[in-house]
């Protein structure tokens, strides 16, 4: 009786019993940059901190502010999903960024935050000037709401330019802070999903509502519309609700009052 023994090849046996795995390289960590420019503490630099870190007049935070109006704990800065979120903790005099008063927000680099009398700005010089390039060079939808005046400023500004005029050239700020429609969030639950769109949906119809209800008379030069005070109204409404909707957002029932 003959037995015939089939060896298989070691390359054969590795590959029925071994499935390759691709491993993702983890995304690097966002680290936190900030230089004071204004305030009792202009001149301090706070660079690569790492998230998440809290500023106030309080011993305990990782950056610490000599400005009686700046909150004990005045704002977070945190990391979600690789994005640097600032958000207001109930301080007594509120922060700003850009000049608007905020509760939460996405931070960008060459974001100017206020609180209290001091004024800091977001990223390092390397940082601001590659999303300078960004916006110059990308070809971003949003590039696309820039004017001419904003595309030539952008042509020939640097973070090093833009640090030496922050205060005395309100238009090379407003390069950094031209407002653009921002990125819808990410990982979503379903029900989450299903309420943003409700919501975006409901504005959506009340202003296509509005645009149908304005006349234009095109015997006016320029060219004149007109709405109907309670269109008007209407409109006033729309803002009144998401004013809301930012402060319910900002300020949720479980938030602590860490003033």
């Amino acid at each position: 009786m003959r037995v015939i023994l089939r060896v298989r090849h070691p390359l054969l046996l590795w590959r029925n019993h071994f499935t390759p795995i691709l491993l993702k390289r983890p995304r690097p960590m966002p680290t936190i940059t900030l230089r004071v420019l204004d305030g009792a503490d202009r001149g301090r630099s706070f660079e690569n901190l790492s998230p998440p870190i809290t500023i106030g007049r309080e011993e305990g935070n990782v950056i610490q502010l000599n400005d009686d109006r700046v909150s004990r704990f005045h704002v977070k800065i945190q990391e979600d999903d690789t994005q640097l979120v600032l958000t207001d903790l109930e301080s007594t005099n509120g922060t700003r960024v850009n000049g608007e008063d905020i509760q939460l927000r996405i931070l960008r680099h060459g974001d100017l935050i206020t609180v209290g009398r001091s004024v800091m700005l977001f990223g390092s010089r390397d940082e601001i000037a590659e999303r300078l390039a960004n916006l110059r060079n990308e070809g971003r939808p949003t590039h696309a709401g820039l004017d001419d005046a904003d595309e030539q400023r952008l042509q020939e500004v640097s973070s090093l330019d833009f640090e030496l005029n922050v205060g005395s050239d309100e238009d090379l700020q407003a390069t950094l802070h031209v407002l653009q429609p921002p990125e819808l969030p990410r990982k979503l639950s379903p029900g989450q999903a299903a309420q943003l769109s409700e919501l975006i949906e409901y504005v959506h119809v009340r202003i296509r509502r509005l645009l149908e209800s304005v006349e234009i008379d095109e015997r006016a030069k320029p060219e004149r519309i007109t709405l109907e005070m309670r269109q008007w109204q209407s409109l006033i409404d729309i803002q009144a609700r998401l004013s809301s909707y930012l402060h319910d957002i900002g300020n949720p029932p479980e938030s602590d009052d860490t003033r």
